[in-house]
C-alpha cells in the first residue's frame, strides 16, 4: 500500500498488488497462473478531522453540506439551507464559482434544487464518476437581509470498483509451456479507488444443472425448436461443458463469466420424430477435478403424421363405383380417419391402426362410392383428427370428377360435296354440347388428324382455332385453303364415341406437269420420245404439244395412278433430233375447259453438234482504204468452239494479234490501217469437241477511183456518131459511177441533151448521136464510186464539119476612096474543122497575092478562121469590083462575094418594127444598114395625121438600134419615118420598112411597156397653134444659108480625113458565136514575100466587112509584141511580121495571143495551154495528177511496207 496522492486538493490511492505462487511439483517446477476471484472492498472514511464551524456561519445556514462517500455511477445530494432568503447563491467546486443559475452551465448533471424560498440551495450530482471527487462548498451573496456567507468545505470521495483484469499472457489466448521451466503470470487491476486485492485460486466447478423449459420434463412436439441452457457454478478455472445426445457428443461451444466463476453452454435442437426416447446429457469439469458431473434428460416426442395420402382415382364414369384409401403417415398418438363429400360425411367401409416409425401409428381408412353425374366437381376430403392435436387439422381433398359424354355433335360449313376452285377459303365449325370432361373436338382429315402446320405457312393453308366455350355449347373452327390435296377427302369432327364428317371436291389444274426424255444426250440425227404426264387433275385435262408455236403430232401414253383421287394425264411426241433445234424448246400444255386454265411445261433441247455456221454469217465484208475492217463471226456449236484461227493467202494470222489484227474473243477478226493488198479471201477454222467447220469471208476493199484512160481529143463529122470513152480503177466498180459535165459558161453551153451515157465495168461512154457543131467543146468525167474523193478528167470534143462561109444580107459591101492614097480591107469568115484555106478572086480570077498592094493575114481559132485581105493603094479603076472569098478543107468548100464600092451615103436602115406602144410613147427597133463608108446616125421624124406639121428626133447615142418616142397624145394616130445619115447626106424616105403608122392607146386600155427604155431625148412640145409651119419654113432657110458658107470646107476635110475615119470606123471581131471546136495544135503561117499569115486566135464574126464595120481592139505594133506569148508547139525561129504599108491603114490584124487563149470560158490550170505538145503514152500518165486530187494522205500516215503485215 502507497500513500493516497492528493490531486487538486483531493486524495487519491493508486493500489498496485501482484501475487505469484509457485507451484512445484516431484522433480519440476512449473509456475502457471492462478486465477483468483477478485475481492472488492469498500473503504468507508466516517471519521475525518474538521475545522470548527464559527457561529455566524451556522447562524446563515439553516443547512449545512456534509463529507460523502459514492460509489462511481450514483447520485448524492450536498445539502445547503440558506436562513436569509432572497440571497444569491452558489456553489465552487474545487474554488470553481458554478454560478447561482439552477441548471449550472458547463455541468449537464450538476443542479441546484430545493425551493429558494425556503432558502433551500440543494447541489444534485447524477451518475457520479471520479472527476466529481473535489472539495465543494455554498456561498451566500452579500444582501438587504444579511451578510455574505461562505459554508465549510466539504470533501465528495468517490469510490471506483476494479473493472478491468489485465493477464499477461493475455486472458483467453493458448500458451504453450515447456515443462521444467519457470513463468510469470501477472494480474493487473486499474481505475479503481480504493486499490483492490487480487488473488489467484484454484477449485473444482460445482454439478452442471439443465435448465428444462416447462413443467413436463422431457415432454417436446415434433418440429419444436429446443433451447437447452447448462450451467456449471464455481471452480478455477472454470468448468468446461459437453453435451451427448446418446453417449455422442455433439458439439457446441460454452462461454464463462469469470465475474460469476460460471461456465455455460446452450444445446439448440430441432426436435424430431426420430429424436423420441434419445438421451440428452450435459458433463461438467475441470483440470482439478476428480471426476465428472453429469445431468441427463429423456425426450418423449409427440408428432402429427407428416401427410395424409388418398389412393386410388377419383375420376370415374358416371353411375359406376369409386373405391378410395385413405392412408396417414406415422404419428404419436394415433390418430382418426373420416370422409366428408362436399358437407356430407361418409361412412368408411374399413378402417385399420398399423405400427409406424418412432414409436407412432398409421392409421387407414377405405371406402367405396358409386358417383353420379351430380357428383361431378364436389370435394371429396379424407381428415385425420386427435385429441393430442386439438388445434390442428390434418386432411387431403380431391375433386370428384365424374365422366359423361356430350348430347350431341355436328359440322357447320358448305353443303357436303360442294365444288370449290382449289385456292378458295373454306371455313367449317363443329359443335358440340354437353360433356365431361369439356369435348376436345378433335378434327380429322381423312384418318389423319389435323394439325396447324409448324413454322406456319405463308399464307397458311390450314387454321385451325381453339376450343371455345359458350354456355353448355362447345365450338372448333377449321379454316382451309383448298388444294388438291382436299380433293373428296373426308373432314371429321370426334368427341368421344361422337362424330361428324363432311367430304369438299376441289376443283384443281394438273399438280405437276412432267415432261420425261427417253435418252439424256442428243446429237444431230438422234430419235427423241418425250412423255408429258399431268400426274393429277380434277376434272380431267386435254394435253397438247407445240415446237416454237407449231403443232406437233402426239399420241397416248399409258396413264398412272392419280393422287389426290384426280385424274392423270399422259400423251408422247416423237421428234428427229437436229442442230438447229438446240436451245429451242417443246412445250407441253394442259388445259382445263371447265377451270378455262392451262398449265404448261417444256423441254428444252441440249443437242451437242460440231461448229456450224449460220445463215446470218457475213461472207463478204466491206471497207474503206485506210479505215478499219471487222470480219465478224455467226457460227453456232454445242459446246462452244474451243479456238478460232484466221489464214489468208495461205499464212496463219496469229491469234495474240499483230500491228494491224487482233482476233476478238467471240472470233470476229478485226484489220485497221486495211489497204488494197488486204482485199481477198479470209479463211476461218473453228473446232469443238464434237467437231470443226470452215468457211470463206471476202474481205472488199474499197478505194477512191483513178482515171487510168481518157482520149483526148476526140473527133468526129457533123452527124456522125462518137463514144468519148473513160476508163476509171476503182472499187466498188458501180453501175451508175460515171458522170458527164459539159463545160460552158451558158446553161445552154452544159446541156447534155442527144448524148446518152454508158458504163460497163470500169470504162463509161458518153455516147453523142447525130453531132452538131454546138455539141463541140469541153467535156468532163467524174468517177464516184461513194469513196471520196471522186476522180475528174478532161476530153475536148472536136466536130468536124465543112466549111460554112458567113452570108450577111445584103450582099456584103466595103467602101474605099478610089484615090490611089486608101487602103481597104475586106474580111472572110468561116467555120470549119479541120483548117480552112483561103483562097480570093477578083471577078473571078484568081487573086495574085504576089502583087504588094494585096497583103492577106488568115486566123485560126478552133472553128472559127478568118482571112483579112488588104488592099493598098485603092484605085477605083482597078479595085472596085466583086471580090469573092473561097474557105475549103477535106470535107469541102464554100465563098462569099464582098462588093468594093465608092464612098456614099448611107443605105436606109432596115426592119423598122414597133415594140411596145403606150398612150404617150412608142418603142421602136430596127437594123442598121450599109453606112455608105463613113459614120452614120439615125433621126426619126413623126407626125399626127390629124395634126399638120412633122417633128423631127435625133436617136442617142448614135448607133443605137432601138429608140422610145415619147410625148406622144393617147388614142391618136401617128406616121413615123426613120432616116440614116452621114457625112454625105442621109438615106431618103421612099425605101421600104423606113416608115410605120401606129395609134397610141387610150388610157382606160392596157398597154406594154418595153423592160429597158434606151435614154431619149424629149423633143419640144408641140404647138396645137398653125404657127408651127411658119416656124419650120425660117428655120429651113437659116439651115440653108449656113450649108452654102461651111459647104466647101466640110468637103474638103471630109477627104483629107476620110482614110482616118474609115479606120476609127472598122468592126472589132465579134465574139458573139464562139465554137468549140478546136484542134489538138494551133497553127501560125506567114511568109514575109507573100505578105499572108495564118494565125489562131479569138472568134472573129463580123456583120458588115467594110472598113467602119471591122474595128478590132488593135494589138500594138509587131516590133513590140513577143508573139510567143500564148503560143505552143513554136520552135524557136526567126518569124518577120510586115510593117504596116500605109499610115491610114492601121494594123487590121491581130497578132497572135491578141484575143486571149482559146476556150477561155473553161477555167484550165497550166498544163491546159499544152494539149499539142502532151502526147497520149498509155493509161497511166496523163490522168495521174486528175485522179490524185484527193490531197495528200495525213502526216501521220505511213506506207504500207512500214505499217506492219497481216501475215
Amino acid at each position: 500500500m502507497k500513500d493516497p496522492q492528493t490531486d487538486s486538493g483531493r486524495s487519491r490511492w493508486q493500489i498496485m498488488d501482484a501475487v505469484t505462487p509457485m507451484v512445484r511439483g516431484t522433480g519440476t517446477a512449473l509456475r502457471i497462473p492462478i486465477r483468483a476471484s477478485l475481492l472488492f472492498m469498500g473503504l468507508l472514511i466516517t471519521g475525518m478531522a474538521q475545522s470548527p464551524i464559527s457561529d455566524s456561519v451556522s447562524r446563515g445556514f439553516w443547512a449545512l453540506p456534509e463529507n460523502l462517500t459514492a460509489v462511481e455511477g450514483a447520485t448524492v445530494e450536498l445539502k445547503c439551507g440558506v436562513s436569509a432568503p432572497g440571497s444569491a447563491v452558489q456553489w465552487a467546486k474545487d474554488g470553481l464559482l458554478l454560478g447561482p443559475s439552477p441548471g449550472i452551465p458547463g455541468f449537464p448533471r450538476y443542479r441546484m434544487e430545493g425551493d429558494p424560498a425556503r432558502g433551500e440551495f440543494h447541489l444534485r450530482i447524477e451518475t457520479c464518476d471520479l472527476s466529481d471527487d473535489a472539495e465543494y462548498e455554498c456561498q451566500v451573496g452579500r444582501s438587504e437581509t444579511g451578510p455574505e456567507l461562505v459554508s465549510p468545505r466539504v470533501i465528495l470521495s468517490i469510490l471506483v470498483p476494479p473493472k478491468v483484469l489485465q493477464l499477461t499472457p493475455e486472458a483467453g489466448t493458448t500458451v504453450t509451456w515447456v515443462a521444467g521451466q519457470e513463468y510469470e503470470i501477472s494480474c493487473v487491476s486499474g481505475d479503481a479507488k480504493p486499490a483492490p486485492d487480487i488473488a489467484f485460486l484454484q477449485i473444482p466447478p460445482g454439478p452442471p444443472v439443465i435448465e428444462w423449459p416447462g413443467l413436463n420434463e422431457g415432454l417436446v412436439r415434433a418440429g419444436q425448436n429446443l433451447e437447452l441452457p447448462c450451467t456449471a457454478r464455481g471452480g478455477n478455472p472454470p468448468a468446461t461443458l459437453q453435451w451427448l445426445k446418446n453417449g455422442q457428443p455433439v458439439p457446441i461451444a460454452w462461454g464463462t463469466e469469470l465475474t460469476h466463476a460460471t461456465a455455460r453452454s446452450v444445446l439448440t435442437m430441432t426436435v424430431r420424430p426420430e429424436d423420441h426416447g434419445a438421451r440428452i446429457s450435459c458433463e461438467a469439469y475441470n483440470s482439478v477435478s476428480v471426476g465428472t458431473q453429469e445431468r441427463s434428460i429423456t425426450l418423449q416426442v409427440t408428432f402429427p403424421p407428416s401427410a395424409v395420402t388418398i389412393l386410388g382415382s377419383v375420376s370415374q364414369s358416371e353411375n359406376k363405383n369409386v373405391t378410395l384409401c385413405c392412408l396417414t403417415k406415422s404419428s404419436r398418438p394415433r390418430v382418426l380417419l373420416r370422409w366428408w363429400l362436399g358437407g356430407r360425411q361418409l361412412q368408411p367401409t374399413e378402417e385399420t391402426v398399423m405400427d409406424g416409425l418412432h414409436g407412432g401409428h398409421i392409421s387407414m381408412s377405405n371406402l367405396t362410392l358409386l358417383v353420379r353425374r351430380e357428383d361431378n366437381g364436389l370435394t371429396l376430403t379424407c381428415e385425420a383428427f386427435s385429441e393430442a392435436f386439438t388445434k390442428e387439422t390434418f386432411k387431403k381433398s380431391l375433386t370428384l370428377n365424374v365422366k359423361y359424354p356430350a348430347q350431341k355433335l355436328w359440322i357447320e360449313g358448305p353443303q357436303e360435296g360442294q365444288h370449290f376452285r382449289t385456292g378458295t377459303r373454306v371455313r367449317l365449325v363443329c359443335l358440340a354440347i354437353g360433356g365431361n370432361p369439356d369435348p376436345s373436338l378433335t378434327w380429322y382429315k381423312d384418318s389423319r388428324t389435323v394439325m396447324e402446320p409448324r413454322p406456319a405457312q405463308e399464307p397458311r393453308r390450314v387454321q385451325l382455332g381453339n376450343l371455345e366455350k359458350s354456355g353448355s355449347t362447345f365450338s372448333r373452327e377449321l379454316v382451309l385453303v383448298l388444294g388438291p390435296p382436299d380433293n373428296k377427302a373426308k373432314f371429321s369432327c370426334k368427341a368421344g364415341q361422337l362424330s361428324a364428317s363432311t367430304q369438299i371436291v376441289v376443283l384443281f389444274p394438273p399438280t405437276n406437269l412432267t415432261i420425261l426424255a427417253n435418252v439424256s444426250v442428243l446429237r444431230p440425227g438422234d430419235p427423241l420420245n418425250l412423255t408429258c404426264v399431268s400426274v393429277s387433275s380434277n376434272p380431267p385435262v386435254n394435253l397438247s404439244w407445240d415446237k416454237e408455236g407449231e403443232r406437233l403430232e402426239d399420241m397416248a401414253a399409258p396413264p398412272q395412278n392419280a393422287p389426290f383421287k384426280g385424274s392423270p394425264a399422259s400423251r408422247s411426241v416423237f421428234l428427229r433430233v437436229s442442230s438447229r433445234d438446240h436451245g429451242h424448246r417443246v412445250t407441253c400444255r394442259a388445259h382445263s375447259a371447265e377451270l378455262r386454265e392451262t398449265v404448261s411445261s417444256f423441254y428444252r433441247f441440249n443437242v451437242l453438234y460440231p461448229p456450224e455456221f449460220l445463215g446470218e454469217q457475213v461472207l463478204v465484208v466491206t471497207a474503206v482504204e485506210q479505215g478499219e475492217a471487222l470480219l465478224p463471226v455467226s457460227v453456232s456449236a454445242n459446246p462452244a468452239p474451243e479456238a478460232f484461227n484466221w489464214t489468208f493467202r495461205g499464212y496463219r494470222l496469229s491469234p495474240a494479234g499483230g500491228p494491224r489484227h487482233r482476233i476478238l474473243s467471240n472470233g470476229a477478226l478485226q484489220l485497221w490501217n486495211v489497204t488494197r493488198s488486204d482485199d481477198g479471201l479470209y479463211q476461218l477454222h473453228c473446232q469443238n469437241a464434237e467437231g470443226t467447220a470452215e468457211a470463206l469471208v471476202r474481205l472488199d476493199v474499197h478505194y477512191a477511183p483513178t482515171i487510168r484512160a481518157l482520149q483526148d481529143p476526140t473527133e468526129v463529122d457533123v452527124g456522125g456518131s462518137v463514144d468519148i470513152v473513160c476508163t476509171a480503177d476503182a472499187n466498188p466498180i458501180l453501175p451508175n459511177m460515171f458522170n458527164w459535165e459539159r463545160l460552158g459558161e451558158d446553161e445552154e453551153d452544159k446541156s447534155l441533151d442527144d448524148t446518152e451515157t454508158m458504163s460497163k465495168g470500169s470504162t463509161g461512154r458518153l455516147r453523142i448521136h447525130h453531132a452538131k457543131l454546138a455539141q463541140a467543146g469541153a467535156y468532163q468525167c467524174i468517177v464516184d464510186n461513194g469513196v471520196a474523193p471522186p476522180a475528174r478528167g478532161l476530153v475536148r470534143l472536136v466536130v468536124r464539119f465543112a466549111p460554112q462561109v458567113e452570108h450577111p444580107t445584103p450582099l456584103t459591101k466595103v467602101a474605099a476612096a478610089g484615090d490611089s492614097t486608101s487602103s481597104a480591107t475586106l474580111h472572110c469568115r468561116a467555120r470549119g474543122v479541120p483548117n480552112i484555106v483561103f483562097t480570093w478572086t477578083k471577078n473571078g480570077v484568081p487573086l495574085d497575092l504576089e502583087d504588094p498592094r494585096y497583103t492577106e493575114h488568115t486566123y485560126h481559132q478552133g472553128g472559127v478562121h478568118s482571112s483579112l485581105l488588104t488592099i493598098a493603094n485603092v484605085s477605083a479603076a482597078q479595085d472596085y469590083a466583086l471580090f469573092t472569098c473561097t474557105a475549103t478543107n477535106l470535107l469541102g468548100s464554100d465563098h462569099t462575094n464582098i462588093q468594093l464600092v465608092s464612098i456614099s451615103r448611107p443605105d436606109p436602115p432596115l426592119g423598122l418594127k414597133v415594140v411596145s406602144l403606150t398612150p404617150h410613147s412608142v418603142g421602136l427597133e430596127w437594123k442598121h444598114g450599109f453606112d455608105g463608108g463613113l459614120p452614120q446616125r439615125f433621126h426619126i421624124r413623126y407626125e399626127a395625121l390629124e395634126t399638120p406639121g412633122f417633128f423631127y428626133v435625133d436617136v442617142l447615142p448614135p448607133q443605137a438600134t432601138t429608140f422610145t418616142l415619147t410625148g406622144l397624145q393617147p388614142s391618136t394616130r401617128y406616121r413615123v419615118w426613120l432616116l440614116a445619115s452621114n457625112a454625105l447626106g442621109d438615106s431618103g424616105l421612099a425605101a421600104e420598112g423606113t416608115q410605120l403608122s401606129i395609134t397610141t392607146p387610150g388610157l382606160d386600155q392596157p398597154s406594154g411597156e418595153p423592160d429597158d427604155q434606151l435614154p431619149t431625148e424629149h423633143p419640144a412640145e408641140p404647138p396645137g397653134l398653125p404657127l408651127l409651119p411658119v416656124l419650120f419654113a425660117v428655120g429651113g432657110l437659116l439651115l440653108l444659108s449656113n450649108a452654102s458658107c461651111v459647104g466647101v470646107f466640110l468637103w474638103w476635110r471630109k477627104l483629107r480625113h476620110l482614110a482616118e475615119g474609115i479606120s476609127e470606123k472598122t468592126e472589132a471581131v465579134s465574139a458573139e458565136d464562139q465554137v468549140r471546136n478546136e484542134y489538138e495544135e494551133s497553127q501560125w503561117t506567114g511568109d514575109q514575100d507573100t505578105r499572108s499569115s495564118t494565125v489562131s486566135t479569138t472568134e472573129i464574126e463580123p456583120y458588115y466587112h467594110s472598113l467602119r464595120d471591122f474595128s478590132p481592139q488593135l494589138p500594138p505594133t509587131l516590133e513590140e509584141v513577143d508573139y510567143t506569148q500564148g503560143f505552143t508547139g513554136f520552135e524557136e525561129e526567126d518569124v518577120a511580121f510586115p510593117e504596116h504599108l500605109y499610115d491610114e491603114v492601121e494594123r487590121m490584124y491581130a497578132p497572135p495571143g491578141a484575143w486571149g487563149p482559146p476556150y477561155d470560158e473553161v477555167h484550165m490550170g497550166s498544163y491546159d495551154l499544152h494539149w499539142a505538145e502532151d502526147k497520149y503514152e498509155g493509161p497511166g500518165r496523163i490522168y495521174d495528177q486528175v485522179a490524185g486530187d484527193s490531197g495528200p494522205l495525213e502526216s501521220d500516215s505511213l506506207p504500207f511496207e512500214l505499217r506492219g503485215d497481216l501475215v
